[in-house]
């Protein structure tokens, strides 16, 4: 099993779900709070340098929502200087696992990456039965879990 660098915002929903999918699954999740972390221009772009830029931001950000900050005509280096000046704006979680480095958490990509089957029946399901609360604490798109959350055979 994986042992994750997640970093979340304590209390967000989605993150919880996140880092309980991990967990089912059997890996070592290591939580950091990305709203106070030392941010690097150079650190936090090693998340992001396989996405367009647009996909950096947190789109629900309160300051990306009201139009202030637009993420399609933002350059890197202004986003990135952005986000660490309002930690807010970084599209979350940031997941590290030995020299690789993500930004989001897209169920496909994970789970062919690290796995997400659960390692435990009562976890797996858990890990089913997630998408039957309101863990959205961010207004993306709906994912449908169960189908993508396997269990061990018995």
């Amino acid at each position: 099993m994986a042992r994750v660098i997640f970093y979340g915002k304590p209390n967000c929903r989605n993150n919880i779900k996140q880092k309980t999918l991990l967990t089912a699954a059997g890996h070592e999740v290591i939580s950091f709070n990305i709203l106070i972390e030392p941010w690097t221009i150079e650190r936090l772009y090693s998340f992001f340098d396989n996405l367009p830029v647009t996909e950096w931001f947190n789109k629900a950000a309160p300051r990306v929502q009201s139009g202030e900050v637009i993420p399609r005509i933002i350059d890197p280096q202004t986003a990135l200087l952005l986000m660490i000046q309002d930690p807010l704006l970084i599209r979350r979680p940031l997941i590290e696992i030995d020299d690789r480095r993500e930004a989001g958490f897209e169920i496909e990509k994970i789970d062919a990456w690290i796995g997400l089957t659960s390692t435990d029946d009562l976890l797996c399901e858990i890990s089913k039965n997630l998408k039957d609360h309101d863990l959205q604490g961010c207004p993306h798109k709906q994912v449908d879990i169960q189908e993508k959350v396997d269990c061990k055979e018995e």
